[in-house]
């Protein structure tokens, strides 16, 4: 990989650079000498959420032993939508480095959890569930290591189920992803909806750049629709 290359990625990361995400980046990488660049603690830019979703990509597509083309495709899909068609092509090639290495599942989130804010991770997982329905055939040691890095991120269990509820079209799981139940009353139901509203509102990962503006109103697209189909059901004005 060229000088130019390793600059363009090093350049774009904040925390990341250090501890165990940066060394796996860096053995991605190679040999780069830009140890001396300085970071604000806590203070996610773009490129350490790109970062730290390729490598938890990585170990949700090693979970089943099998790595399947319709990820590869969900994923390239994904790096388009979000750095365009040149930046892809670097970031594929880097992502390959990334699955030839054994990662420390632990190490990773701990790092993540330290220094990510909240809605950030609450994106990490949605993703990473978008990436587990790629070919439609849901495994269940996929599921396994999503919850696995669910609670090793912070995410508590009610959060985790309004996000994997996102992705199913049933009328129970729209009261899940309010992170309510079926006998809440209506006025719980509206106050779930506010709530949740606000959890998954766009602006709260703004700091990651446009790049992840239209993926952040795919959580809030969602928690409006459960709330209408609930609404369409009770008969709630």
């Amino acid at each position: 990989m060229s000088g130019n290359y390793k600059k363009w990625i090093w350049g774009g990361l904040g925390w990341a650079i250090g501890g165990p995400i940066g060394g796996i980046l860096g053995y991605a990488l190679g040999s780069i000498n830009n140890q001396s660049k300085s970071y604000s603690k806590n203070s996610t830019m773009g490129g350490d959420f790109l970062t730290s979703l390729l490598i938890l990509f990585a170990a949700v597509m090693k979970a089943d032993g099998a790595q399947k083309k319709s990820e590869l495709e969900y994923i390239k899909h994904f790096l388009v939508n979000q750095t365009g068609i040149s930046n892809t092509k670097k970031l594929l090639l880097i992502f390959k480095e990334i699955l030839k290495q054994e990662i420390s599942l632990n190490q990773v989130c701990r790092q993540i959890r330290t220094q990510m804010d909240k809605p950030s991770r609450l994106q990490l997982i949605h993703i990473l569930f978008g990436l587990s329905q790629a070919d439609g055939d849901v495994h269940p040691s996929e599921i396994k290591i999503i919850q696995t890095i669910s609670a090793e991120l912070g995410i508590n269990q009610i959060e985790y189920k309004s996000i994997e509820s996102m992705f199913k079209d049933d009328l129970e799981s729209a009261y899940s992803v309010l992170g309510i139940s079926s006998d809440s009353q209506d006025i719980e139901i509206k106050k779930a909806y506010r709530k949740m509203a606000n959890k998954f509102h766009p602006d709260k990962i703004a700091h990651l750049g446009e790049d992840f503006k239209d993926i952040a109103q795919e959580k809030f697209k969602s928690v409006t629709e459960a709330y209408h189909k609930i609404k369409k059901e009770r008969n709630i004005k």
